[in-house]
C-alpha cells in the first residue's frame, strides 16, 4: 500500500493580503480596505506592519538608555529620623535594605530597578540588530523572549510604586519621614519609555525574512 504524500505549503497573512487591527485584532482583508486602510470595526487606521517599527524602537531604546543614568545617580527617596538622614539612590537604598536585614524587600527592589530594566534594553536591542541583520536563527525563541518582555516588563514599576507607598504612610513629623527624590522621575520616564519601545517593535518582523525567502 503506497501513501502519496503532498508537501503542504504554508502562507503567511501578510501574503494571503490579511492584517491585524492594532487596536480591536479584528482580522481583515487589505483589499476590501484599501480605499481608506481603517478598520471596519473600530475605525483605527490598519498597516501590514506597524509603520517605522525598528527606528521608532530604537529612538526608543535610546532614550531610555539615556534617563536610565541620571535615574540612578539621582536619589529617589531621602529617609529622615529624628532630624537626620541622607538622600538614597537605588544602588545605596538596595544596600542599606540589606544591610537592615530586609533581604526580601532589597531582592524585590533590586530585581524590579535593575534586573528588569536593564534586561529589557538588552533584549530588545538584540531582536532590534537581529531584525536588521535578517538572521534566521531561533525566531520562535526569539518570539517568546518578546512575549516574556512584555509580560514582566511592568514589573519596573514596583520601585515607583514601592517610594509613594513609603512617602505615603512614613509621615511622623520629627521622628521619621520619607520625601521622594528626582531620581523617582527619571525612573518613571525610563519605565514608560522601555513600555512604549516594547509596543513599537512588531514581532512579525522577525518572520519576515523567513517568509520572503519561502517565496
Amino acid at each position: 500500500m503506497s501513501i502519496n504524500s503532498k508537501k503542504v505549503q504554508v502562507i503567511s497573512a501578510r501574503k494571503a493580503g490579511m492584517a491585524s487591527c492594532h487596536v480591536c485584532h479584528l482580522v481583515v482583508s487589505l483589499e476590501s480596505i484599501k480605499q481608506n486602510n481603517i478598520c471596519t470595526r473600530c475605525h483605527s487606521p490598519i498597516h501590514s506592519r506597524k509603520v517605522d517599527s525598528i527606528s521608532r524602537t530604537w529612538a526608543l531604546v535610546v532614550t531610555a538608555i539615556i534617563l536610565y543614568i541620571p535615574a540612578n545617580l539621582y536619589p529617589i527617596m531621602t529617609l529622615t529620623k529624628l532630624g537626620q538622614g541622607e538622600p538614597n539612590t537605588i544602588i545605596s537604598g538596595v544596600m542599606h535594605l540589606i544591610h537592615s536585614g530586609m533581604w526580601p524587600l532589597a531582592l524585590i527592589v533590586f530585581v524590579a530597578s535593575i534586573i528588569v530594566p536593564v534586561g529589557k534594553l538588552l533584549v530588545l536591542m538584540y531582536l532590534l540588530m537581529t531584525v536588521q541583520n535578517r538572521s534566521y536563527n531561533h525566531p520562535k525563541d526569539r518570539t517568546t523572549l518578546y512575549r516574556i518582555l512584555e509580560l514582566f516588563g511592568h514589573w519596573s514599576m514596583v520601585d515607583v510604586f514601592l517610594v509613594s507607598i513609603l512617602v505615603a504612610l512614613v509621615d511622623l513629623g520629627f521622628i521619621a519621614t520619607i520625601e521622594p527624590g528626582v531620581g523617582v522621575l527619571y525612573f518613571g520616564a525610563v519605565v514608560i519609555t522601555t513600555l512604549f519601545a516594547s509596543r513599537a517593535f512588531d514581532p512579525r518582523l522577525i518572520w519576515d525574512v523567513i517568509d520572503d525567502d519561502l517565496g
